[in-house]
């Protein structure tokens, strides 16, 4: 097969991946390198809202695992391909010479094992840095049941490593990929967070520098938001990931009766994004969010919102007085615009207007904040606030890095 035909068919394998954003590391080589054309090219946002090109492919869409929601699946009958890890170096300083892409996002199918597959990868890391002086960012998707000593190699030449959790539970990866073993997952998981932990302690040879992130399918197993998210909690707190990625079950063809035939909402991905921002950097727990008498997360209005109109008491709030962990929970009002706020006071009593100039929201602050001419009470009495405070605005189905970088939460 001719290399750009694998190209075709091995960047397209690679786009049901959603966990390629860019860290926002700085690389290990200067210069600019911001690119567009055409197979291959991911579009990433980093945390302060920069946008990358990443050559984002498959080195196989060979698999010997039989995971019933994977297009890539062995009784799948799509068109196979395979690159040689040389084949990936060149394509990689190719594309970075020509600015088409800043860096590499390299996933696999587990072709023979997963050690077998894992060293091919390192391979192209390896070659990559070593050979060929590349500076550029590089992810690389590591494969559960690989050994610790192919994971500590990994992470060795790569900014990023990261291990698919798949899905929510344990019973929906039992179910559904029952090949697949949840322990051999966490495992992974545990070892990446034990080698960046160590690197950082000695100061020594940098480690996945950019940490390691995992991804989850939703939608594709009944399972509740509530229980999504617990997951995602869970492994926060004991593997100090950068990211979990949500991605919305994406129907394959002659798919197995298990699975769902439509695709979920796109709108449940979206609230799932917010919910976990809200997690990570608002102060938020699960249980505020969702339980066990609300499982899921509304769909017309965003989760923080639906947490203030469940809390109405607790508002008004006074923006002069309150600290930053109480404002930031007020609806509409994002870490730089509580920022903005916080300096801003020490100079003026606030009001309106001059929210208006730290481009806030006023149309969505306005009910929940104690200011001149605000007349909070008035609308939190209305039981239309939630209605008044999204409308006349349809619902935007914003992409799942898109969610990332927006702060207005």
């Amino acid at each position: 097969m001719k290399l750009a035909r694998k190209l075709k068919v091995l960047a397209d394998a690679a786009k049901y991946d959603a966990s390629c954003a860019s860290s926002g590391a700085k690389g290990r080589a200067s210069g600019p390198g911001l690119g567009n054309t055409s197979n291959g090219i991911c579009h990433s946002y980093t945390p302060d809202g920069r946008c990358v090109s990443l050559l984002k492919i498959l080195l196989t869409n060979y698999c010997v695992f039989d995971c019933l929601y994977c297009v890539n699946r062995s009784s799948s009958d799509v068109e196979r391909a395979r690159f040689t890890p040389a084949e990936v170096v060149h394509l990689t300083i190719e594309m970075y010479r020509r600015n088409y892409i800043e860096g590499l996002f390299l996933s696999s199918g587990v072709l023979k094992s997963p050690d077998h597959t894992m060293a091919e990868m390192i391979e192209v890391a390896r070659t990559l840095r070593v050979e060929r002086g590349f500076g550029g960012y590089i992810h690389l998707k590591t494969v559960a049941g690989a050994s610790d000593a192919a994971i500590a190699e990994a992470g060795r030449w790569a900014d990023r490593i990261s291990c698919n959790v798949e899905l929510p539970t344990r019973a929906d990866l039992a179910k559904l990929a029952p090949e697949k073993r949840a322990s051999e997952i966490d495992r992974a998981m545990a070892v990446t967070k034990t080698r960046i932990d160590e690197a950082r302690d000695r100061g020594a040879r940098r480690f996945a520098p950019a940490g390691q992130s995992t991804q989850m399918i939703v939608g594709a197993t009944p399972t509740r938001d509530v229980d999504v998210l617990k997951t995602a909690d869970d492994l926060y707190g004991r593997h100090r990931l950068r990211r979990v990625y949500y991605s919305a079950y994406s129907p394959t063809p002659h798919a197995d009766g298990a699975l769902p035939v439509a695709r979920p909402s796109l709108v449940r991905e979206h609230r799932l994004y917010q919910a976990d921002w809200l997690l990570r950097f608002y102060g938020f727990s699960v249980d505020e969010l969702v339980d066990e008498r609300r499982p899921d997360l509304p769909d017309d209005v965003d989760p923080k919102l639906a947490w203030a109109l469940r809390n109405r008491a607790l508002f008004p709030i006074d923006p002069m007085r309150a600290d930053r962990e109480t404002l930031l929970r007020v609806p509409g009002l994002g870490t730089r615009g509580v920022d903005a706020i916080l300096s801003a006071r020490r100079h003026r009593r606030l009001t309106l207007d001059d929210l208006r100039r730290l481009r806030v929201s006023v149309r969505k602050v306005r009910p929940f904040l104690d200011l001149p001419g605000s007349d909070a009470a008035r609308w939190l009495d209305r039981l239309d606030l939630d209605a008044r405070v999204t409308a006349p605005q349809q619902l935007e189905l914003f992409s799942a890095r898109a969610s990332a970088r927006d702060g207005q939460l």
